[in-house]
């Protein structure tokens, strides 16, 4: 009985021990079970944070942006600001493609216009350009060059700005005012070119005038840019070259621009003028493929007229001159034969 009673409180305590040891294990497994249903939820929810960031990236796609920086820092947990930098960067990029998808909702043909004008429309302008300096332009390739560079500027930036667009709203910079159809709109003016129906003689030449003084604008800016990179180029290459002579005495970048100017507000807006009169007319009447050769071959003739009249105008205006004073000139012999010698200074 002795015994019975020592070992009793010893038993107690390993039943008492087996009890909490119980109520333990019961403990941990509902705490299992809890952070299971936990995790579950967690990941249904993920997913369809998921599926909602997914839908709202479609929707902006749709729209015009891209989302891919906003959701980026949504993810990744940052401090919001990459979230920031990505919605701005999508508002502009949305703002962008708004202006393009407006311009084909205004123009089906739009995207397949710049294209024929940026690789079929600057070959024909270089074209052109050559065709109207003395040997092809092989004596004045530097010349040649400066065309290139601004009339690819030129090109897309007339195709952009001066498209019609299917949406009214416009943004309230200057900028974006003038070279829109802001103030076309004011004016009660047509919007895109001035052989579009339903507007008085008057509203039309309100229409030649400004886009004119758009195209000039144009015009001096890309003459300002494309005539700095050409004649920096030439200089550059008498710096690392030193046995380059250089063919032509470099154009005046102002006065290049000028130049550029006259030509971009008379010549090539009046033919802008008259290209879009004759797609108004012509487009809706026959096949979209035969247009599309049509058009490729106006546009490709207007561009090779176009080249011409700016050589033209450059020099009757003196802005280009040939350097033909330093080049070797041909002497006729007794014999016939013909030896060359350079003029002197």
């Amino acid at each position: 009985m002795q015994i019975v009673a020592q070992r009793s409180p010893l038993s107690l305590q390993i039943g008492a021990s087996t009890r909490s040891q119980a109520h333990r294990r019961s403990a941990l497994k509902t705490c299992s079970i809890f952070t299971r249903i936990s995790n579950g939820s967690s990941q249904h929810m993920g997913i369809a944070s998921s599926r909602a960031r997914n839908a709202e990236f479609m929707m902006r796609a749709a729209s015009g942006g891209t989302g891919g920086g906003g959701d980026g820092g949504n993810t990744n947990g940052d401090d919001g600001n990459n979230g920031d930098d990505g919605e701005d960067a999508s508002e502009d990029s949305g703002i962008m493609w708004k202006g393009w998808k407006d311009r084909v909702a205004a123009d089906p043909e739009f995207v397949y216009k710049v294209l024929v004008e940026q690789i079929i429309g600057v070959g024909a302008s270089v074209l052109g350009d050559m065709s109207s300096r003395p040997n092809w332009g092989l004596n004045e390739l530097d010349f040649v060059f400066a065309t290139l560079v601004v009339g690819s500027i030129v090109n897309f930036s007339l195709m952009y700005l001066l498209a019609p667009t299917a949406s009214a709203a416009g943004s309230t910079g200057f900028i974006s005012k003038f070279f829109g159809d802001y103030y076309m709109r004011q004016w009660a003016a047509p919007t895109g070119h001035m052989f579009e129906p339903g507007f008085s003689l008057g509203k039309r030449a309100v229409n030649l005038l400004y886009k004119g003084t758009v195209f000039a604008s144009i015009g001096v800016t890309a003459g300002l840019v494309g005539t700095a990179i050409s004649n920096g180029l030439i200089m550059a290459r008498k710096k690392f070259d030193p046995d380059f002579v250089q063919q032509n005495e470099s154009p005046n970048v102002i006065a290049n621009a000028s130049c550029w100017a006259l030509h971009m507000g008379i010549s090539s807006n009046v033919r802008y003028q008259m290209l879009n009169g004759l797609d108004m007319l012509i487009q809706p009447v026959i096949p979209q493929s035969a247009f599309r050769i049509l058009t490729s071959v106006v546009r490709s003739a207007n561009n090779v007229i176009g080249g011409m009249s700016f050589v033209t105008i450059a020099k009757v205006l003196g802005v280009q001159k040939s350097g033909d004073a330093g080049a070797p000139e041909a002497e006729q012999t007794n014999d016939g034969k013909k030896k060359t010698s350079k003029k002197s200074k």
